[in-house]
Order: C-alpha cells, then structure tokens, then sequence
C-alpha cells in the first residue's frame, strides 16, 4: 500500500468561473431561474473545522458525524497556458466533507454542528498542471482523438492488468463515489488517540475501480491507496462496484471483481469482518463485461445482476477509447438481463440459479429480501428493488455540457425533453430459488418485474432505513429530476406498498442524496431524519438540511458560508448505541 506524501498543495493552480460565495448570479442567466452552477465549479475548501449557524432543530439523536464525497471543482489551470476542463461529472476532482454533530447538553441550545472538507486529488490535479492532460481509462472524458494508437494501447492495458507507474501517491487517483467506514480485511490505521470522536477505525473513498483510497476520518487528508488484491491475489482485475453491500449482522462486506484482461471473469467475494479474510464465493465466466455500479444483498445470497451495459468487443473498446461512456454498447432490448444468484453461507455452493428478465439498465440498486415462494411451496422467492432505465441516455445526460444551468446542452433534457433518463422504481421477483445449486446445464429461470413506477414518481441516489437492509422494506428516500431545472430538483420518499410518493421541492435548491438518519427510539420504519446538503442557487451557498423522515417537513439546517460540490454519496457514522455500530457500506 502507498503512504502519504508531502506535495504542493495545487489551489492555486484550480481555476473557476464561479462567484464568491453570496455573491449571487443573475437568475435570468440560468435554465428555469435554477442556478446550479456553483456547485460544478466551487473551489471551497475548509480544511479546519468550523462552526455552522444553526435554525430550526437537528434532533439530538442524529448527532455522530456525516461524511460526503464526489466531485468539487473539475477545471485545472495548466502550464501551457490553455487549461484543463473534466468533460463528464463523474470525472470532477473528488473532495470530501465531513459534518460533526454534536448534541447540546442544554436544553436552550441548539445541536451544534461544525464542518471541514478536503480534496483528495491534489496529486492528480499537479499532474494535469504539468502536462495539460488527464491519463488513463476515466469514466467519459473526450480524448483527442488523433491521439497516438500505441500510447492508447500502453496506457489502457496497463490499467486493465492492474498495474501501474509505480508513482502512486495517495491523492494521484480520483476516488470518490461512495464511502465505506471500518471496512474488513485491510489493516486497520494506526491509533488516532483519544481526540477519535468519530469512533472511526478507517475511511475509505471507493469508486467502480478496484482501488481504494484511505483517508483520515478527521483531518480527510489522504494517507494511503489500496488496491484489491491486498483481499485476494486473484482480485486482479481493474473493475469493481462502487456500491459494495455489508451484511447487516456479521458486518461482512461483498462485492465483485470484473476482470478484462484475458477472458471475462466475474469474481464475486466476502470479506469477513471477524477473520478479516476474503473468500472468493463464485467465479463467472459466462456473463458479457458490463458496467456494473451496484449489486444486492440478502440474508443467504448475493445477486450480480448483469444489465445492459455491456462493453463493446469483449472490453476491447476501453483500449481506444479510454473511458467507459463511449466503451459500452448501446442497449440491445434482445440481450435478456442476467441475474446471478450466488450463496454466500458457510456451504459456499457457488451460482445457485441463473434467472432471466427483459432488457433494462440500472445504476443504483436499492435493497433485496428473501420471502416464501409464491409458486414453489418449501422454497424461497428473492425480492429485488432497483432504479430503472430503458436505455443508457442518463449516462450521456451527465456531461457538464448538459447539466450546468447556464449551458445551451442542457435544453436538450428540460422541461418535457430527456424522459429516458429519468429513472423508474422496479420490483422484481426471483421466485423459486433451489436449495442446490442448478448446475452449469440448468436453464435460465425467469423472474419477473412485478411493478415498475411511473417516472414521475420515482427517484435516484436511492437511500432507506438501514435497519431494513436484507429485510421487507416499505420506503426508499432519493433526488428527484422532474424537469424544474438543468439537474436535480428536489427529494421524495416513495411508498412500495401504495406506489406513491411525496416530494420536497423548494424554487432554486438543489439537494443531495438523503442520508437517513434513525431514531433510536422510534418503532416504524420511517421515525428518523434525512440529511441532505443543499445548494441554494441564489445566494450561492450551501447548507445541511434536515427533515423528517415521515412527510419531508423541514426540521433544521446549518448555514454555511461556502458552497459544497455536487457529490455522489455519503455516510452517516452514529455517536448513540451501546457497543460497535455497523455502518452499512454505502
């Protein structure tokens, strides 16, 4: 693994267009009256804590500490004098932020919550100041394409053999998609001291690579990479899921390892928590190369569904066009989904049951349960929740071309325009999963979808009551696009058992994924809080909201003086409950 190193911090060398903070734009400058371009462009970072101002009320119960990662700034001002631009959101320079709460022990006073952030790419963005360039396979950055073949080559198989320059400092990649808090089977940090309030061992930056990047859950300053293989030698390939799934009891973590480099290899794995050793559970050779996000989790299985985001000639097309946008191929509605059903207890039987359904694709799936079979007395049926699409256009939606309020690429997705890349909830049924494995001969079964959402009513960066993870849920929280600005617009929490949602939206706030926050005391499902960061587009600030689980009626924020990036996920780490707290990898 690769420690820490000292380097010039590259601030000065970020450029934006973006406005001093409370410095607001003119609305009639931006898509809808919606601003939202200070939160693709901020260069805010607050590397000391400080304090917020706090209205309304944070419940005591919420106190413990939030953590946010994903894109801050995506421009760079080069040597050359020309600079540097991300072309794809996913590609924006990762900073992570990180908001303690702390309960007042008077009654009078307010819950206190103070915040630092950090970037975690200074490495990376020194490289880009030096050459003018971005290297290696990115998520859709648009490469020169007179670009040298052999360099293409060179540079891209040596990411797909996982190797790399040697030159491996801890901020020189971009990881920055989800956050995973003490995971099992690296070695754990060394002892933070007393000061640790976070109760955090580790803290993990992960992306839909097979590397990891540790940072300091207090400070957020990078000290280490890690790669997959320090679980497993044979985790070799470059390919992994951002969304890895924690088994709510033990703890274990699961996840997949797509290798491209030879023949197409899946390898789905545990990591225990109590070993610390990782198994590897099945090996998939049958499946095409597909870009995979997330994967589900059961009490006695875990589910690699295989959309259809296949990469085009075998993985061949991340060779010459090194990002993975313009590397997959178009949905092909006649490749059927497949649904691999792997065990993960102790007997280790592999792929259980292979199952079938119609093409679709998915970014974010959102939780599975198992439940006596409806058709197969004495076996079980999986059900499996997840964010739709028909096609892969919110893939192509998310180039900062079409998604900053002020450009003339994001018309084509206003108002009425862009319905495919707006998601819908699907429910899907695996009925009849065998007791013994259908082996190499048995034929794909069929699952079924049992209800899809409409558009209108649905929602992406889904997130839920972790308490129900594995288990029959009945609520999911996310972001809302309904077409009120160049990107999301609100938040809404949809009801599986009557399809129907309720919606935060207020003019010119643009909010993050809620993270849901549960009340100790509470007994239904939906007693908590959801914390979002929230850019308001006028003032050209941000802040923390919070609201109550149940109907979205606000219940506290805390102001900042600085604008958040527009992230991907977060995590919430609790400072309530006796013993060790699992947090759910996120």
């Amino acid at each position: 693994m690769s420690t820490k190193s000292t380097r010039q911090n590259p601030m000065s060398q970020v450029t934006s267009t973006v406005m001093p903070a409370g410095k607001a734009e003119e609305p009639h400058r931006h898509w809808n009256d919606w601003p939202n371009t200070y939160a693709f462009e901020t260069e805010d970072e607050q590397r000391t804590p400080v304090e917020l101002t706090v209205t309304g009320e944070i419940p005591s119960y919420a106190a413990g500490t939030l953590y946010r990662t994903g894109p801050g700034t995506y421009k760079v001002a080069t040597d050359n004098g020309k600079g540097f631009a991300a072309s794809h959101w996913f590609d924006g320079f990762t900073q992570v932020h990180r908001f303690q709460i702390l309960p007042s022990t008077d009654s009078t006073v307010s819950t206190k919550v103070f915040y630092n952030s950090r970037r975690t790419t200074d490495g990376m963005l020194e490289k880009i100041r030096k050459s003018g360039r971005l290297d290696g396979i990115t998520f859709g950055q648009k490469h020169d394409p007179c670009e040298n073949i052999f360099k293409k080559v060179t540079s891209t198989f040596k990411l797909m053999l996982g190797s790399s320059d040697g030159d491996e400092g801890p901020d020189t990649e971009n990881v920055g998609v989800t956050l995973s808090v003490n995971m099992p089977g690296l070695p754990p940090l060394p002892s933070l001291g007393s000061n640790n309030s976070t109760r955090t061992m580790t803290l993990m930056n992960k992306t839909d690579a097979s590397v990891y990047q540790r940072i300091d859950p207090e400070t957020l300053e990078p000290i280490g990479l890690a790669r997959q293989t320090m679980l497993h030698p044979d985790l070799k390939g470059p390919m992994s899921a951002a969304h890895a799934r924690t088994c709510p009891i033990t703890g274990d973590v699961y996840n997949f390892n797509l290798d491209l480099a030879k023949d197409i290899t899946y390898r789905v794995f545990g990591v225990s928590a109590s070993s610390q050793k990782t198994t590897i559970l099945a090996t998939i050779t049958d499946a095409p190369g597909a870009y995979l996000h997330s994967l589900f989790l059961t009490t006695n299985y875990v589910i690699l569904c295989i959309w259809g985001s296949h990469y085009a000639y075998r993985g061949l097309s991340l060779v010459y066009e090194k990002n993975i946008v313009e590397s997959i191929a178009p949905l092909d509605p006649a490749k059927p989904v497949k649904w691999y059903v792997i065990d993960r207890s102790t007997a280790q039987r592999g792929v259980i049951a292979v199952y079938h359904t119609p093409a679709f694709y998915c970014f974010h799936t959102i939780n599975a349960y198992e439940e006596p079979s409806s058709t197969v007395p004495g076996e079980t049926d999986i059900i499996a929740d997840l964010c739709g699409y028909d096609d892969l256009s919110l893939i192509h939606r998310f180039y900062y071309e079409n998604v900053l309020s002020n450009a003339p690429g994001a018309l084509k997705y206003t108002g009425g325009k862009g319905e495919n890349t707006r998601s819908w909830l699907g429910r899907y049924r695996l009925p009849g999963v065998p007791k013994t494995a259908d082996g190499k001969k048995g034929k794909p079964r069929t699952a079924t979808r049992i209800f899809a959402a409409p558009r209108a009513r649905s929602l992406e960066l889904p997130t839920m009551n972790p308490a129900y993870v594995a288990k029959a849920h009945r609520y999911v929280y996310g972001v809302t696009d309904r077409g009120s600005s160049t990107f999301f617009d609100g938040l809404a929490k949809f009801d599986f058992k009557t399809q129907s949602t309720i919606f935060w939206q207020q003019h010119a706030q643009t909010a993050g994924e809620p993270i849901f926050v549960r009340n100790p005391q509470g007994t239904d499902e939906d007693d908590g809080v959801l914390l979002s960061a929230v850019l308001d587009g006028y003032k050209g600030k941000s802040y923390l909201l919070c609201l109550d689980a149940k109907d979205l009626t606000e219940l506290g924020r805390a102001d900042l003086n600085a604008v958040i990036g527009f992230g991907f996920h977060g995590t919430h780490v609790p400072s309530h409950g006796d013993g060790e707290y699992k947090v759910l990898d996120c």
